[in-house]
């Protein structure tokens, strides 16, 4: 097995169904696509201006640089700006801008590996327990949060809405179709919002229905259950249909979801095709700059943003050689420092989630860091261990999915921490909808007063190791009750709402 890419946030289990035959598979290699020049030969730019002050001769400098505005956030001082001049970023260049760049080529590729899917003859033949859902039994991951006990006291209020930025939500779902805020759903491909509901369906991953199915798949009698199925669900799309996030649709996904008045946000990706974004690089400073006004704004507005932390297995906490970005081009070996950060992940206020398995230990691909990973929750952690135990889908996060080839709703498993960040986030909408009113700080500062604290392993990390790679991921687990593992400790939905 090859160590895991830095840009993944959710890792898959392939599994031949029927045939008994299970391995743990990295996702695909990337492709290269230059962002900006997908609009008829037009760049696309990030323009910031001082907050708080008018954008008028930004607005100026940027129509005689023959520049066309489609996305106008004057609110944090960010222009979307499209050109075809070579020269933009020099003919802006002057009063009232503080910064432009191009964001061609800072796509990141949404890594989210390939779904395992029940048959329909499997799904018929689950059984389960129908006071439940009949895929609950296999959803080991809900008692893990202490959810059924949970339930007793609030299943989740239609008042909560929670934004899945991500690659769009499947509306035909059975498990879905009820649950999604149709009226405050949109695509932000491009950094523009456009609410018709084809452009926020899924059309080449099923992530984002996966991720939203683990936040609020519904109690009907059908499939599986989320983890507040009585919240609403808005579809923000940030993924494009090439797989690329590119900043000006996550800067436009985060202001979208404030001026709908959503209260939470699901964040399972990075920004830009460098893992992480150091502000003292001028390539990437406008996109720090952009995005964490954005997250700041959407903050002010009363939204709490939920990240996962990724599956690259780094120290988030510690200075490292990133020798591995940008994922899209040739890659650079930099020396990673304080001025660097995983963008949404490590942005202030955001709630931080790693992954952990059945076992409840830390998910060998989940990155962490003391005073970093806030909570964690479950992600799943299949691997071939040395035992000769073979990695199952039992050990992954069963969810809805949407095939994008055959256009078909099912259900299926994932793992990664991009399973994980969604259990926070519906156990912060179930403790929202106990406490309504609760600010995004105050909500943060309750998922990890309620969390179940977990240990450090004994010897620091899981003592069975991985075959045959086990030295890629050997890690060190600093910290007591809370550590870098694990934060706070395991998110507990009983805990939070009782």
């Amino acid at each position: 097995m090859k160590k895991l890419g830095r840009k993944a946030l959710a890792v898959a289990v392939a599994v031949a169904l029927g045939a008994g035959v299970t391995s743990v598979v990295t996702a695909p290699a990337t492709a290269s696509v230059n962002g900006g020049e997908a609009h008829g030969g037009e760049a696309t730019f990030l323009v910031l201006t001082p907050q708080g002050a008018t954008v008028d001769r930004a607005l100026a400098r940027v129509a005689a640089a023959d520049g066309r505005v489609v996305a106008d956030y004057r609110q944090i001082g960010v222009l979307v700006v499209r050109s075809a001049n070579r020269d933009f970023v020099a003919d802006t260049a002057g009063a009232g801008v503080e910064s432009v760049a191009s964001t061609a080529g800072l796509g990141t590729v949404l890594d989210e590996g390939h779904t395992v899917e029940l048959t329909p003859a499997q799904v018929a033949a689950a059984g389960g327990d129908p006071s439940t859902e009949p895929l609950f039994e296999q959803q080991w991951n809900m008692p893990m949060i202490d959810l059924p006990r949970a339930h007793t006291v609030t299943a989740g209020s239609a008042d909560v809405v929670v934004g899945v930025l991500d690659s769009g939500i499947s509306s035909s779902h059975p498990d879905l179709a009820g649950q999604i805020a149709r009226d405050k759903s949109a695509s932000c491909l491009g950094g523009v919002a456009d609410t018709t509901e084809a452009a926020w369906n899924p059309t080449t991953s099923d992530h984002g229905t996966h991720v939203a199915g683990t936040i609020a798949a519904a109690r009907n009698g059908v499939g599986v259950t989320g983890v507040a199925p009585g919240v609403k669900v808005a579809a923000v799309k940030v993924v494009d249909n090439e797989g690329y996030i590119y900043p000006e649709a996550a800067v436009c996904g985060f202001m979208w979801a404030a001026e709908q008045g959503m209260q939470l946000t699901n964040n399972s990706y990075y920004i830009d095709p460098w893992q992480l974004n150091c502000r003292n690089d001028a390539r990437q400073r406008p996109v720090w700059q952009a995005v964490q006004r954005a997250i700041r704004y959407s903050q002010s507005r009363g939204v709490l943003t939920v990240a996962s932390t990724g599956n690259s297995h780094h120290d988030m906490a510690h200075r490292f050689v990133d020798s591995g970005s940008p994922n899209n081009g040739t890659p650079e070996v930099r020396e990673v420092n304080g001025a660097c950060l995983v963008l949404p992940a490590q942005a202030p206020g955001v709630v931080t989630v790693a992954a952990v398995g059945p076992t409840g230990q830390k998910s060998y691909y989940s990155s962490y860091g003391q005073g970093v990973v806030d909570v964690t929750a479950p992600g799943g952690d299949s691997r071939i261990r040395t035992q000769g135990l073979a990695p199952t889908t039992a050990d992954a996060i069963l969810s809805t999915t949407f095939n994008t080839v055959t256009r078909t709703d099912g259900w299926g498993w994932k793992q990664g921490t991009s399973m994980s960040g969604p259990h926070v986030t519906g156990v912060a909408a179930l403790a929202l909808s106990a406490r309504p009113g609760t600010a995004p700080g105050q909500l943060a500062a309750l998922l990890e007063r309620t969390a179940v604290p977990q240990p450090c392993p004994a010897g620091g990390y899981d003592p069975v190791p991985l075959l045959p790679s086990a030295t890629d991921y050997t890690a060190t687990c600093q910290g007591g009750t809370r550590n870098g593992f694990h934060g706070a400790g395991i998110v507990n939905a009983y805990r939070a709402v009782k």
